[in-house]
């Protein structure tokens, strides 16, 4: 079985390719611009020295008679000596279909080919102008003929011929060195581009290798942060990722461990009371009924509770909905005085409908509620009110109890953690809370002093629902 090639061959494979391809849609531009530039010099040239011929002929005029030459042989004889063929350019005249004059030094013996001879004679008899091009066994050839008779002698024609494969020779050489040094570069890039596609690939191996290497066990290991570019957000995102990843077992374990914790208490003291019941005492069984019922509701709560922290996480956790704050606040003050005996006070309720989940936060605002109770004495005050301003909803219960140490503060807002003065319960509650405000982006603050009492507020930021 064949291995498949790797991001990096992948990336060179498609790099070397295009560039392959550029090169050479370069080089083949390069020979067609090349090779139709040496055509159009020519054919420049050609037009040119057929102009001045035409010119001479007109009006050129015989040293020795002083009159127009008088015949053809003598017109292109004295034309031959006006001219001076170029590199791989030849010059001749025929005269009635035969090639009568050649340059003394031609740079190209037209007299040599003899196909180019054969197929350019029958052209000299014609009386037009014109340029057209042959190919022989020998070469190939750009040619001009411009016919030309003075008075009734015998017609005859100039002919001015190129050596068009040894002009193109000069194309080919510059295609070939385009070659070289295209294939050069070509390997140059190859190898410049896999050093720098394996260092630019490097954090991609890296996450390779550590994804590989992390496990629940182990969630230590982090990418290297290097510059500012994509890569580099992707290892931040990674290990942010890892991050979460570590925090979550930690949560979870540290759940499983404390809820184990938990659960153990009710089930060794009911362990313990029905070991020592006396099943012929009513009395005895009865209380010992009354206290198993007891610690089976204290787990049943407790069951809960672990529940719900587990779906706090979830999408789904919060169901929002347009919800009219004053109503909200009027219905948790109501249930709020089922509570306990306390001196219940509504200090505001805010007007405005927000979208939110009310039943989540009514559990919320209601924990707070017992909260106020649970350390607070029977008639003292309790305030519980409400405001949105700015876009924010504030929701809160003051109490006048025994407040919170500053050392609890913070450690009260985690799973199974009590404040000094433990007044019962799993710890559960604060921490449901924060669950709750966390699905709606906010949070909650805590201002209290010790002996004078606590105000937890939720606080959530929201956008107003125009009222109907």
């Amino acid at each position: 079985m064949t291995r498949r090639l790797d991001v990096r061959g992948r990336i060179m494979l498609l790099t070397v390719a295009l560039t392959a391809l550029a090169l050479l849609a370069a080089g083949l531009a390069l020979w067609i611009f090349q090779h139709e530039r040496v055509d159009t010099s020519l054919d420049t040239t050609l037009e040119r020295t057929a102009e001045e011929f035409t010119t001479f002929a007109t009006t050129a005029v015989d040293p020795a008679t002083g009159q127009a030459y008088a015949t053809t042989d003598d017109l292109l004889f004295a034309a031959m000596g006006n001219e001076v063929p170029a590199e791989n350019e030849a010059i001749v005249a025929f005269v009635a279909g035969e090639l009568r004059y050649q340059q003394a030094r031609p740079t190209l013996d037209f007299g040599e080919d003899p196909d180019l001879v054969r197929h350019i004679a029958p052209l000299t008899t014609g009386d037009r102008a014109f340029i057209s091009s042959v190919t022989t066994a020998r070469s190939d050839y750009r040619f001009a003929v411009i016919p030309v008779q003075v008075g009734e002698s015998t017609p005859g024609a100039l002919v001015l011929a190129y050596d068009r494969a040894a002009e193109q020779a000069d194309v080919v050489q510059v295609v070939r060195s385009y070659a070289v040094i295209a294939v050069l570069a070509l390997l140059l890039l190859s190898v410049v581009g896999w050093l720098m596609a394996g260092r630019l690939l490097r954090p991609v191996r890296e996450l390779r290798e550590i994804s590989a290497r992390i496990s629940e066990s182990d969630l230590s290991l982090r990418l290297p942060v290097r510059g500012e570019d994509d890569l580099a957000e992707l290892a931040r995102s990674f290990n942010g990722m890892v991050d979460r990843l570590e925090g979550a077992f930690a949560s979870q374990r540290q759940l499983l461990d404390d809820a184990g914790h938990e659960l153990r208490t009710p089930i060794t003291v009911v362990r313990g009371h029905l070991e020592l019941m006396d099943p012929t005492d009513p009395v005895d069984a009865a209380e010992t009924r009354a206290l198993t019922l007891e610690e089976l509701d204290r787990m049943h709560r407790l069951a809960d509770d672990l529940v719900l922290l587990a779906k706090s996480g979830r999408p789904d956790f919060t169901v929002r909905r347009a919800t009219d704050v004053h109503d909200l606040t009027r219905g948790v003050f109501e249930h709020a005085q089922q509570l306990g005996d306390r001196a219940w006070r509504l200090v505001a309720a805010a007007h405005g409908v927000v979208d939110v989940d009310d039943q989540r936060l009514t559990q919320a605002w209601l924990q707070l509620a017992a909260n106020a109770v649970k350390f607070s004495e029977a008639g003292s005050r309790v305030e519980i009110g409400s405001s949105l301003t700015d876009g924010t909803l504030r929701l809160w219960v003051t109490d006048h109890g025994a407040g919170v140490a500053e050392e609890d503060r913070e450690r009260i807002f985690q799973r199974f953690t009590q404040a000094g003065h433990d007044r019962g319960g799993a710890g559960l509650g604060l921490p449901i809370v924060v669950a709750i405000a966390d699905a709606h982006e906010g949070r909650v603050d805590l201002e209290s002093a010790e002996g004078i009492g606590s105000t937890f507020t939720i606080v959530v930021p929201v956008e107003p629902e125009p009222e109907s």
